[in-house]
């Protein structure tokens, strides 16, 4: 089935009145419970390797990975726009990497289109990719990726020098020809004012209102995990109680004897 929301559907909605949703998950189940919902677009994001794989960094996530995790939220989605990301070393040694790297995304993965992180430094890249045909969403500001470079998870932007690079970031990615921008760890009045600046939408996370829409990842959202406290999330369930108290029930019936009742089996 032909997915309703499109690269210049999305792209079209700066300057308009709606305000894009996106999430961030990494399973057909998921992304069944997604579809159709009031959601823009879908990320499968190398966060899988921090939400499902347990590392610290996303640095260890494969592009096989993605790739995989990209097929099975491909699986429960016709609505929104599939974006998959480009993991750490599969676009930065050469544009022909990227071009191999973003292939497989959208042929195996089934993505519409791809994500990956930096600035200046690859827009060179993007613009091979946007020529191939390939719609490239743009990553500035706290890049994950890069979380050696910054000495951790760090807000970046915050200095007059840190805050006209980003502007300039931001500047090459729409030059290049990303067809929207992710502003992540960014103060919000530079995000209010790159997201001013560009011509193409921009969606924040731990940025501010002042973006064109927003991205969390749907585990956070939901509470699942009740560890992971930055200031820029809001809960909007808290799932992990409601797991564990299900799980406590499930257990308790099942050593009472009333689990499997005449109702759950067959004759």
């Amino acid at each position: 089935m032909s997915r309703c929301m499109t690269v210049p559907k999305l792209k079209a909605f700066k300057g308009s009145t709606h305000r894009i949703v996106m999430v961030t998950a990494y399973d057909a189940t998921f992304a069944r419970l997604i579809d159709l919902r009031s959601v823009d677009a879908v990320l499968v994001g190398d966060s899988l390797g921090n939400v499902i794989q347990g590392h610290e960094t996303t640095l260890p996530v494969s592009l096989d990975d993605v790739v995989y995790h990209c097929r099975c939220v491909s699986r429960g989605l016709s609505g929104p726009l599939l974006v998959g990301d480009l993991p750490f070393m599969t676009y930065q040694i050469s544009a022909e990497q990227a071009l191999a790297s973003a292939a497989r995304l959208m042929q195996d993965g089934r993505a519409s289109a791809v994500k990956l992180e930096g600035g200046e430094r690859v827009s060179g890249t993007v613009r091979r990719l946007v020529e191939a045909g390939i719609p490239v969403m743009g990553h500035i500001g706290l890049t994950p990726q890069s979380v050696h470079e910054f000495g951790g998870m760090k807000i970046q932007g915050r200095s007059p020098d840190g805050a006209q690079a980003l502007l300039n970031d931001a500047r090459a990615l729409e030059q290049a020809g990303v067809f929207s921008l992710v502003l992540e760890g960014i103060p919000r009045a530079l995000s209010a004012e790159i997201t001013r600046t560009v011509s193409v939408p921009t969606i924040g996370i731990s940025a501010g209102p002042g973006c064109d829409g927003q991205v969390l990842v749907l585990y956070d959202l939901l509470g699942m995990d009740e560890t992971f406290q930055p200031k820029f999330l809001k809960r909007y369930a808290h799932l992990a109680e409601t797991i564990r108290s299900a799980l406590d029930c499930y257990a308790n019936e099942v050593q009472q004897g009333v689990f499997p009742s005449d109702e759950h089996s067959f004759d």
